[in-house]
């Protein structure tokens, strides 16, 4: 991975790190002037994202070593193991959120609220930093395809829906006297939780198992060796991915009639061309002679 995507990644890192740091300040404040359940709720999960954000950017800064003796492949799955913490974070949280929403939207009496304009101004900041961090979280996970900040991100989306629950909970308990529109936003949270935790987990389960790149980039590398001038035809093309890295290994066959220097300029071409399309690609060409 180049240099400028891992400094992007870590600065992912950092920024998640900050922006759970600061809203379990300001949740905490809220939650002591206001006693709204729904901002305890938020504030928990402030706390778990505060961890898994210092435990993602541990793996991302890991992850930036290159590789040494003992690991020849470099350290990106370390990842895919931190992704794969994340999922089951996010699940245990599903199921928290879920349980709790059920509790409260079944209870005869809600919680009484105070305070509620402070507690809106709060919960309205946390929005705009939340969604402030998960726009530079998509970029940087487009940019350099990390699974941690992709798992980061899907977790602060998450945590738009439980802030704007709160906001409109404080709000309808101030208006109107209601305090449970909350509880339906919480089930639905855990339900995006859940189903974001499995999309997590397969993909770095998938990493951690070696399973080969996607099948559109596998098509775009044979497409490329299939067209490339001096080269006669390949085979044994295999891929595997650990955290935004692609490792690519294939044979290609090339007249044995061509000097070992001429050989090697095609297949370093090849190398080239296949880094300038897929930028996060480790690639090493095996020459097979073709003898005419």
């Amino acid at each position: 991975m180049s240099v400028s995507n891992n400094r992007l990644n870590v600065t992912a890192g950092i920024a998640s790190a900050g922006v759970a740091l600061v809203l379990v300040a300001l949740k905490l404040w809220a939650l002591g002037q206001t006693g709204a359940l729904s901002i305890a709720a938020s504030l928990a999960d402030s706390g778990l994202d505060l961890m898994v954000s210092l435990t993602g950017l541990g793996a991302i800064v890991y992850a930036t070593r290159p590789p040494d003796d003992d690991h020849g492949f470099g350290h990106s799955s370390a990842e895919d193991l931190a992704a794969l913490g994340q999922a089951l974070f996010l699940l245990i949280a599903a199921t928290v959120i879920g349980t709790a929403g059920v509790r409260r939207l079944i209870a005869d009496t809600p919680p009484p609220l105070a305070a509620e304009g402070e507690g809106m101004a709060v919960m309205g900041l946390s929005i705009v930093l939340t969604l402030a961090l998960v726009l530079w979280q998509r970029h940087v996970a487009a940019r350099t395809g990390n699974r941690v900040v992709a798992a980061d991100s899907l977790h602060y989306v998450s945590d738009l829906i439980p802030n704007v629950g709160a906001l409109l909970s404080l709000w309808a308990a101030s208006r109107f006297g209601l305090a449970q529109i909350d509880s339906v936003v919480a089930i639905g949270t855990a339900g995006i939780l859940a189903v974001g935790a499995f999309g997590i987990g397969r993909g770095a389960w998938d990493a951690l198992m070696d399973r080969q790149a996607d099948p559109a980039i596998v098509r775009g590398i044979e497409a490329l060796a299939r067209d490339w001038p001096g080269i006669e035809g390949f085979h044994d093309l295999r891929t595997r991915t650990a955290g935004a890295r692609i490792f690519v290994n294939m044979h290609v066959e090339i007249d044995g009639r061509m000097s070992l220097t001429e050989a090697h300029d095609i297949g370093a071409d090849l190398t080239r061309a296949i880094l300038k399309r897929y930028p996060q690609a480790d690639v090493i060409i095996h020459h097979d002679p073709v003898r005419h």
